[in-house]
C-alpha cells in the first residue's frame, strides 16, 4: 500500500480527473482508504468532471461501505479511528540508531588488553558482522580499528570522469 498515515481525516485529491496512474480507479480507491481509517475521514475529489476511473472509485467506496455498516450492526461494533503511535518528524532519529560512543583509550573489558590486542578485537568483531552481512556495522569497527592504529580509513578512490577525460577545447554553445 504504502500510505501508512492512520491519523488522516481529510484527503484531498487534485486534479481527480487527470489521467494516469494515480488517478486509475485502484489508485483512487487506495487513497480514499486513507481516510476510512479514520471515523471522521472525508475525501474530496477536485475535478472538472466525473471521470470513469472516479465513478467506479465513488461506487466501490460505497459498496464497501455499506457492506461494513452491515457488518457493524450485525456484530455490534462502534467504529473508531485507529490508534497508533505516530513516527517521529525528526529525520536524524533512524540514523542517532546506528552510532554509538566509541572510546579509543583503555576502559571497561579492554583496560588491561594491550593496542594490538584491541585492534585485533575489533578486526575479529568486524569479520563476524561482514559474515552476519551487517556491513555497515562491519565498516564501522574497520574505521574504529583504523584510528586506534593512527590510520586513515582507505578512501574509495577517485571518481570516474565522463568520456575519455577532458579536452582543451571551450565548451560547445
Amino acid at each position: 500500500e504504502g500510505l501508512d498515515i492512520p491519523e488522516v481525516s481529510l484527503v484531498a485529491i487534485l486534479d481527480a480527473d487527470k489521467e494516469g496512474f494515480l488517478r486509475s480507479p485502484r489508485s483512487l480507491i487506495q487513497t480514499i482508504g486513507r481516510a476510512a481509517r479514520n471515523a471522521n475521514g472525508e475525501v474530496f475529489m477536485y475535478a472538472d468532471r466525473i471521470t470513469d476511473a472516479m465513478r467506479v472509485a465513488i461506487d466501490e467506496t460505497n459498496r464497501r461501505r455499506e457492506l461494513q455498516a452491515k457488518y457493524n450492526e450485525e456484530h455490534g461494533i462502534t467504529p473508531k479511528t485507529i490508534q497508533k503511535a505516530v513516527a517521529s518528524s525528526d529525520p536524524h532519529a533512524a540514523a542517532a540508531a546506528d552510532y554509538f560512543p566509541v572510546s579509543l583509550g583503555p576502559s571497561g573489558e579492554d583496560a588491561g588488553a594491550s593496542k594490538a590486542e584491541r585492534i585485533a578485537s575489533l578486526r575479529a568483531e568486524m569479520l563476524l558482522a561482514a559474515e552476519g552481512l551487517d556491513f555497515e556495522k562491519a565498516a564501522r569497527l574497520r574505521d574504529q580499528a583504523h584510528a586506534l592504529e593512527g590510520t586513515a580509513a582507505p578512501s574509495p578512490g577517485p571518481r570516474p570522469t565522463r568520456g575519455r577525460g577532458r579536452s582543451n577545447r571551450p565548451p560547445r554553445r
